[in-house]
This record gives C-alpha cells, structure tokens and sequence, in this order.
C-alpha cells in the first residue's frame, strides 16, 4: 500500500493534501520579478504617470514589438501594477506612488540596480554556495565597490538604489528615535544622505553630516540642495576603515553592517563607539533575520545577496548585533522593528 503525502497547516489545524503550486510559483517567481524590472528599465509607470495610455500608445512609446506587448501589459495588470479599464492602462497606486520617476517616494533606482546588477549575478547562487566567493566583478578580479564608484553613472544608479531602499526608513527612524534630546547626527556611509535629511526635516533643531567616500560629494550635495537643508547639513569625505569617524550626538550605519565580514563589523562597532560622546547612541538599522531564523525569509536572502556580492559580508540577528554593541562597549541596547521587515539596534555610550 502507498502512503499518502500530506501537510499540516497550522493556521487551521487541519491536514491537506501535498501539491506542487505552491513549489512551481516560488521557482518561477523570477518570470514576475523581470517582468516588474523591466517595466521599470522601459520607464512604463512614468509614462503612465502622465496620463492613461492605450496598448497601441505604448507600444510606440516604448518601443514595444506587438508579438508580446499585450501579454506584458496584462501580466502586470494580473500582478497588480497596472490597472485597465476601457482599453486604457494606468498606474496601481503603489506603483504611481513608487515607481514614476517624477515623484520623491521613487524608487525605481534600486529596481534599475537590481535588474541590472543582482539579476544577472543571481544566476550564478549555486557557484557561490559550493565556493564561498562573490560571483560580480569580482570573478574577474575586480571589486564591485570599486567598480561601481569607479564609474560615475553606475554610482548615480547605486546611491540613487540606496536611497529607494532606505526612505521609508529614514522617515520611520526620524519619528520613533527621541531626536528632541539630541543637536547632531552623523549618517555613515550615507549616499545621497536621504537619513540625515529627513531627520534634519523633521527636527529643525538638529544639524547633520553625511559621511561617505570622496566620490559621492556631488550627489549628496545635489540631494540637499534639493531639499532645501544645505545650511544644516554638510558632507565629510572619507573611508571609515582608514579615517576617523566624525562626531555628533548620534551616529547612524543604516544598511552598512551586512557589507563586511565579522571582524570588520566588530571594527565598525568600536570606531562608532570612539567617535561617540559620553551619552551618544548608536542607530545600526539592515533587514535582521529573526532570532530563530525561521521567518524573516527576506533577511536571510538578502544575506545570500552579500554572497554574491561581497567578500565576506552577511546579515545577521538582532541578537547578534546586540553582542558585537555590547563588546564594544555600548550600554541599554534596545531593538526595535521597522518597516519591510527591517529592524533598528539602538545603544547608548
């Protein structure tokens, strides 16, 4: 006699009979995804943006082959981005709100970074898990820092997808750290410096630095000036492996840890420490997996990112973290979630 396969759903208690949808939709989950990024590579959501557009407006616009372009415009209707009515193609709320480039909440630069770097380097998971090695620039000897702060319309990209990727953050971070206490701020490796701006808007009292290689000067400028906040906020060049770090109040590594291996990240911790005044705090905030390591599927993936895109960098708990701060010195370490699965270690001097 066969035995029967089956699982238990412990949302109903019940058991239910084993299929494979839900297998076949996690392995092809990357036919959505690019087609996501390349609606975002072909700029569809600000055209949209502008207006209602038939297919046949569209595909000229976009310079679409009529084979596919139904079939494209429609998988994205069924995967919610779009939305059609009468023939007409619009924007989905949150892709409006997210995805036209004329609007600030954009972040169509981290999705142009993950279609044209992470997709392609993707492909090679297998090759990093049997070596251990990043599988970018470097499989060519190269480094990807490098190589992206070498060029400077691969670096607008990459400090554009940082700042996407950390907006909504920095406006979580702005509003749940008790900023009022507080004159100064320091964003390490801040990139266009969304942090330190939305926190320096929304507590006029507070002025910032943005600390971050030389190269990155004139996109932090651009992006302050934008904002109106270049009289409080100002940019320190410098590398925070070789340079002392700047002090203030408070000093913010946003998206930073995960970057290194465990020694650099110790090292990381402790410069943060020396650079602190007696009574300053420290804000680490990255997508920390969960403590169990059982739910937060985003965190542990984005550790694999790190595989493949760096030399020895890997995300982490929130216990972990809470370790390496107390090594270094740090005291009434707290721990609270963020937005996207996120999560922000505070520690005091």
């Amino acid at each position: 006699m066969e035995a029967q396969t089956s699982t238990f759903t412990p949302e109903t208690g019940s058991a239910s009979a084993a299929s494979p949808q839900k297998l076949l939709q996690l392995a092809m989950g990357f036919w959505a995804s690019k087609a996501l990024l390349s609606a975002v590579e072909l700029d569809l959501f600000t055209v949209l943006g502008k207006g209602p557009r038939t297919a046949t407006q569209l595909m000229e616009q976009l310079q679409l082959h009529p084979r596919s372009a139904h079939d494209f415009l429609d998988a994205l209707v069924a995967l919610g981005v779009l939305d059609r009515d009468d023939g007409l193609y619009r924007n989905s709320a949150d892709a409006g709100a997210f995805l036209d480039r004329a609007k600030p909440g954009c972040i169509a630069g981290m999705l142009l970074m993950a279609n044209n770097r992470l997709y392609p380097f993707w492909g090679s998971l297998t090759e990093a898990l049997r070596t251990g090695l990043p599988q970018n620039e470097a499989r060519q000897g190269g480094n990807a820092f490098e190589a992206i702060y070498r060029d400077e319309r691969g670096l607008r990209e990459f400090l554009g997808a940082m700042t996407g990727v950390s907006l909504d953050l920095a406006k979580e971070i702005a509003q749940k750290f008790p900023w009022q206490n507080y004159r100064s701020v320091v964003d390490v490796g801040t990139a266009q410096g969304a942090l330190v701006a939305e926190v320096a808007r929304a507590h006029e009292h507070l002025s910032g630095i943005g600390f971050d290689l030389p190269a990155v000067a004139p996109m932090f400028n651009d992006y302050i000036a934008a904002n109106g906040l270049q009289d409080r906020i100002h940019f320190q060049p410098g590398d925070f492996f070789k340079d002392a770090m700047p002090s203030a109040d408070v000093l913010v590594m946003g998206h930073i840890l995960h970057d290194w291996n465990l020694e650099q990240k110790r090292e990381l911790l402790a410069r943060s420490y020396q650079a602190l005044p007696a009574g300053g705090c420290v804000i680490v905030y990255d997508a920390m997996i969960d403590d169990e390591r059982r739910h937060n599927a985003f965190g542990m993936l984005m550790s694999l990112n790190m595989l493949i895109e760096t030399p020895g960098g890997f995300d982490y708990t929130a216990r972990q973290c809470r370790e390496w701060m107390t090594e270094a010195g740090f005291r009434e370490i707290r721990v609270e979630p963020l937005a996207g699965q996120n999560s922000m270690i505070v520690g005091v001097r």
